[in-house]
């Protein structure tokens, strides 16, 4: 071991070469974030929504024909005013609520436990999808630069995840530098290709796009389709709203004062993302970019059967600093890294969701445990492993996937404004002991003040309130109308089967907490349920005479129970006139008994002989020994126990019975403690010593052979 109590380099397990070395629990304050590594790690969802969602909106409104451009910057203000109603309204769920819930907590708290479960399913949904689309996003940037991978482009997609996960893996703190400099260089890259496109434009020389000169052929729209279509394409472009929310799940990873910090951080993000989505897309209209849902539906590109349509990002790049140029490669690369990294908001989101889950009981256990880099490792490998699925299941196709994205996230952000209001309305009709009237006005008592000042914010007066209600309701008003566009909008065209997970992850969760629940009663302490056992009656179970026997022998009348016996089920008369001569041989005062078995079951006569002894001598408590193999190999645990392990199963089922397993080392078993000093588990996250431990000591087969 290290002065830092690390295992030496060459001890390390390669599990630790990929995640680092286990962190003790004091490090955990050493995980938190500052703002400037908080906004890659929180905000590189909807920072990266930028460079599809402008993609998606022109997309949609090209289905009717180049016309339809016209209607792009109204779309685009739409889209913008609504993200601007989102951020401000998440402002007040983190001041109300910064434990890390976010929407499902408001909902839950506010609405009751099922709008808080509704939330609850989409959010999960949406954290996937974010993985699923962003990492699909990325890789269609990727391809647009060497289209030559098109073919590999699922396998691309689950590396990607595969190695987000072992990232995230690593800890918050570490995920969060090794994100920064990819998201700021493609914040500050298409920062400079906007101004660098506008000013151009201003200059008299616009960029124009590699496809500007193709017509779209246009579909033939009555006056609902184009509504409609007009619709379709602001839901596309809401897509620039995912992952707002994931600021308000993650208040808990923000360092103090963790509420001033958080919000903070959610307003650069919003005032960033912004910036980008606007620009971008006024760029791309000024390009004259022409981006169709099918390639061949532009007219005067014979290659749309061939090669795949350059992403709306690489166009716009081209046409500003020229094809193949070394910007245009920053920016594409920059794209495709921020676009990858942009599932890491799932990666952080969708653990700390499931560990508030699990607290709440609507979970497994398991998701509310810290791994050795203090994360919520659980939650971390089920997201990769349901992204992977879904992005295997449709072919990591973007234009397919992008239908199943934001419904989730838009169920979540109006039962969570909706949650807010009904926050703010109680807080007027109840007000807290900290508000007291002064002067007949409501001023925040000395304890609220305090309070406000270790968050980092200023205290709540009924004026507050009222501010913080109406834009809540404005928020949560929006929202609701943004969700009967996007589930009309997208509802035929895939989004049906976010509507089929969400219910069935909802029951889930229903089963899970109603289990909990039950066991938790059936366990509890109560006056009626007493435990009056009398007696210790020690059985050691033989089944020839081997060292491990002994030892399990030894063990039983190392215990000193009131009675001990030896007890061997017989399914073979010639082992059992062997077993009893080695017996009387070894001169063992230990009375064997012998069981007859004529169906050749060990557990069944061994259980009616434990029943009927239970009968004769009342409520005594049976301890039954038995051996058990450790072995080094995983294959020698197939060889090894089967019987012994069917045994115990069914003994557990017996009222009153304990079952002593006495282990033995295998000489195998050095490859765990011993020669080759592989650590036992949990060892190095103890920070213990891997030394060589000796051999053991031939006394340890012995047995005392009665006393």
């Amino acid at each position: 071991m290290n002065d830092a109590g690390e295992p030496p380099a060459e001890l390390k397990s390669p599990k630790h070469w990929i995640i680092g070395d286990p962190l003790p629990t004091e490090k955990l304050e050493g995980q938190l974030l500052p703002k400037h590594l908080a906004l890659p790690i929180f905000a590189s969802d909807p920072l990266s929504s930028v460079a599809y969602a402008p993609q998606e909106l022109l997309m949609i409104l090209m289905v009717g024909g180049l016309a339809f451009l016209s209607f792009a910057p109204w779309v685009a203000l739409a889209v913008v005013v609504l993200l601007v109603t989102v951020v401000a309204s998440y402002r007040q769920l983190i001041r109300a609520y910064p434990s890390g819930g976010g929407d499902y907590e408001v909902a839950h708290r506010n609405l009751g436990e099922k709008a808080g479960l509704v939330v609850a399913s989409a959010l999960l949904v949406d954290y996937v999808m974010t993985v699923v689309v962003s990492v699909a996003s990325g890789v269609d940037n990727i391809i647009s630069a060497f289209p030559e991978l098109n073919p590999f482009r699922v396998e691309l997609a689950v590396l990607f995840v595969v190695i987000l996960a072992a990232i995230n893996l690593r800890g918050v703190s570490e995920s969060s530098k090794a994100f920064a400099v990819p998201t700021y260089l493609f914040i500050g890259s298409v920062f400079v290709m906007v101004v660098v496109g506008l000013g151009r434009t201003l200059l008299g020389d616009p960029p124009v796009a590699e496809s500007a000169g193709f017509e779209v052929q246009a579909e033939q729209l009555t006056q609902a389709a184009m509504i409609l279509l007009l619709l379709r394409s602001f839901a596309s472009g809401c897509s620039a709203l995912t992952g707002v929310e994931a600021i308000s799940n993650g208040v808990p990873a923000f360092r103090v004062p963790k509420v001033r910090n958080a919000q903070r951080t959610l307003v650069l993000m919003g005032g960033i993302a912004i910036v980008l989505f606007a620009g971008l897309t006024a760029l791309a209209i000024v390009s004259q970019v022409h981006y169709a849902e099918d390639p061949c539906h532009l007219i005067g590109w014979a290659e749309c059967a061939t090669e795949p349509q350059r992403s709306l990002i690489a166009q716009v790049a081209a046409a500003t600093f020229g094809d193949s140029t070394l910007f245009f490669y920053v920016i594409q690369a920059a794209t495709a890294l921020v676009l990858l990294l942009a599932a890491n908001t799932a990666f952080n989101g969708f653990p700390l969701l499931g560990s508030v889950l699990s607290r709440d009981g609507y979970a497994p256990k398991s998701l509310s445990t810290r791994g050795d880099r203090l994360i919520y490792s659980n939650g971390v490998l089920i997201l990769a492993l349901a992204a992977s699925v879904v992005l295997i299941v449709f072919r990591a196709n973007l234009t397919v996937l992008i239908q199943l994205y934001i419904i989730g996230v838009f169920v979540s952000f109006t039962l969570g404004q909706t949650g807010m209001v009904r926050h703010w309305l109680r807080a007027l009709r109840t007000p807290d002991r900290s508000l007291l009237a002064r002067g007949g006005k409501a001023q925040p008592s000395t304890k609220a003040l305090a309070q406000a000042q270790a968050e980092g914010t200023k205290p709540l007066t009924r004026g507050a309130i009222v501010r913080a209600l109406v834009i809540n309701a404005i928020g949560a008003a929006m929202t609701a109308v943004v969700l009967i566009v996007v589930t009309v909008t997208k509802f035929t065209h895939g989004a049906w089967i976010v509507f089929v997970l969400m219910p069935i992850l909802f029951f889930l969760m229903m089963g899970v907490h109603r289990y909990y629940r039950d066991v938790e009663r059936e366990i509890e302490v109560d006056p009626t349920t007493t435990f009056g056992s009398t007696g210790d009656h020690a059985i050691v179970l033989v089944g020839r005479m081997q060292k491990p026997t002994l030892k399990a022998l030894d063990y039983a009348i190392a215990a000193r129970h009131d009675s001990l016996e030896a007890v061997h089920v017989s399914i073979d008369e010639a082992q059992t006139k062997q077993l009893k001569k080695e017996w009387v041989k070894m001169n063992i005062h230990v009375k064997l008994r012998i069981l007859s078995s004529p169906y050749r079951d060990l557990s069944h006569p061994l259980i009616q002989y434990i029943k009927q002894h239970r009968e004769e001598h009342g409520s005594e408590v049976i301890t039954v020994y038995m051996p058990q193999y450790i072995v080094g190999h995983w294959w020698e645990n197939i060889l090894h126990n089967h019987k012994a392990r069917r045994i115990r199963q069914k003994l557990m089922l017996v009222h009153g019975v304990t079952v002593a397993l006495v282990p033995w080392l295998l000489d195998s078993s050095d490859l765990l403690y011993g020669r080759r000093s592989r650590p036992l588990p949990g060892q190095d996250r103890r920070g213990e010593p891997r030394r060589p431990a000796p051999r053991r000591p031939l006394a340890e087969s012995g047995t005392k052979r009665g006393r």
